[in-house]
């Protein structure tokens, strides 16, 4: 995990935004495919394997880009350790 974590941490920031941008609203016209097979997937019609194998393809790097952005937060520094013996 720490190794796939890792290679996540390395993928440049702008391009892994460019890609999810992308692939969230390709093609544009008639309807985003990502919208499409949430909406199929809502109603219980995401069946057919294609479709799913669409869903993880436009979704992926949405999730990769949520997961850098997550890894990459602001961390509060963590407090001093106490002397206090109770």
């Amino acid at each position: 995990m720490r190794r796939l974590l890792g290679w996540v941490d390395q993928l440049p920031l702008l391009w892994v935004a460019l890609v999810a941008a992308w692939l969230a609203v390709a093609p544009v016209l008639p309807e985003p495919h990502l919208l499409e097979k949430l909406r199929l997937l809502s109603q219980g019609a995401l069946t057919q394997p294609i479709d799913v194998f669409d869903l993880f393809l436009h979704a992926t790097p949405l999730a990769v880009l949520a997961l850098k952005l997550w890894r990459a937060r602001p961390r509060p520094p963590a407090p001093p350790p106490s002397d206090h013996p109770g």
